[in-house]
């Protein structure tokens, strides 16, 4: 752990005073910062552009785990949080984010619809398992038997919303493309300083990056990396997410995006023959349509061994705040998360213990 300073003449030299410092701009960062806009709060944001999961990510929604026809936790009511958010911003950038489709899992076997059938009974699945099977012919897919449909999916172009949004932080001066130096920081009784900014609580929305940061790098983040591919198929001609071994997203223009690598030892955002290779074996046990490869894309997924999110502050320091581990479905915990953390520091909410990193403190 840094050395941490305690001395009042810092206060002085600072020309900048926000209630909050933010540390990365991926997901998670953003969803805190419009929950900050939301309630006329003031920040500052630090982006150094070395975490790639948000920008490369599929971005889907979906609330139904698709490998064991489950309900992905708390799935309803994070996209009840969710979807109206990305409207809101999608209304304020008059830009578009959600893509709206339908999902078709890909049945390898008579026991698999079976088990379709079986999840469509259960009150969490059942507004989104449709129960009558799809034997409807797709040029180049292969599916003997048949499609389970899934409603209510879709995705949401992180990218196109990410780079939006910075471009609005750019034009009121809120964001600094630089790396954050945690040996810097200098801790008050009530306040933070970093270099020329003064602030009530520094939030680290890091990512992968999570490792590198002395206050929080104990906790047990296990880190996947994913790659995917994209696909020109002019012959697939679908509007549709396909899951099978990979999936398989339409982007439009006859371009799709299939994924995705996990990846539990190599923790760079370099693209790799290993990856590629893989992706393509699984694309072509069900698509048999002519394609070509337009690019591949890397990332580093911040998952937690429980699959829980990290909210909350740190034991010792309760100036500094985690906001991390959202994983695979970043798109629609990244609100919800942004929106409990903001009870809790400012309205005294507890956290739910499930994602409170008090967990890992006991």
């Amino acid at each position: 752990m840094y050395t941490l300073l305690y001395k009042s003449f810092f206060l002085h030299l600072c020309t900048m005073e926000v209630e909050f410092i933010i540390v990365g701009f991926g997901l998670a960062g953003m969803a805190f910062a419009e929950t900050l806009e939301e309630h006329n709060r003031s920040f500052v944001v630090f982006e150094d552009a070395s975490q790639t999961s948000s920008n490369v990510a599929g971005g889907v929604y979906n609330p139904v785990i698709l490998k064991r026809f489950t309900p992905v936790w708390n799935g309803t009511e994070q996209l009840g949080i969710a979807l109206p958010f990305y409207r809101k911003l999608e209304n304020r950038f008059q830009n578009t984010y959600d893509y709206k489709f339908d999902t078709y899992r890909i049945f390898k076997s008579v026991e698999e619809q079976n088990n379709w059938f079986t999840a469509a009974d259960k009150p969490l699945l059942a507004p989104y398992v449709d129960t009558k099977i799809v034997y409807d012919k797709h040029k180049g897919i292969v599916a003997e038997s048949g499609y389970g449909r899934l409603k209510q999916t879709g995705r949401i172009d992180t990218k196109a919303l990410l780079t939006d949004y910075k471009k609005e932080l750019e034009k009121k001066e809120l964001i600094r493309y630089e790396s954050f130096a945690y040996e810097k920081l200098v801790l008050s009784d009530s306040k933070v300083v970093y270099k020329d900014i003064s602030a009530k609580h520094v939030v680290f929305c890091e990512g992968y990056g999570l490792h590198k940061n002395p206050f929080f790098n104990h906790l047990p983040m296990n880190e996947a990396k994913g790659e995917l591919l994209t696909i020109h198929a002019p012959d697939l001609n679908v509007d549709f997410l396909i899951k099978a071994a990979v999936f398989v997203l339409p982007l439009g223009n006859d371009l799709y995006k299939v994924g995705a690598t996990f990846n539990w030892k190599d923790k760079t955002s370099l693209t790799t023959e290993e990856g590629k290779k893989e992706l393509l074996e699984k694309l072509e046990t069900f698509i048999k349509c002519p394609y070509t490869i337009v690019s591949q894309s890397a990332g580093i997924r911040p998952t937690v061994k429980d699959r829980r999110p990290l909210l909350g502050i740190h034991p010792n320091y309760k100036q500094l705040v985690l906001l991390n581990g959202l994983g695979t479905r970043g798109v629609m915990i990244a609100p919800t998360a942004a929106r409990d953390l903001y009870k809790y520091l400012i309205e005294g909410i507890p956290l739910d213990k499930e994602v409170d990193i008090a967990r890992y403190f006991v």
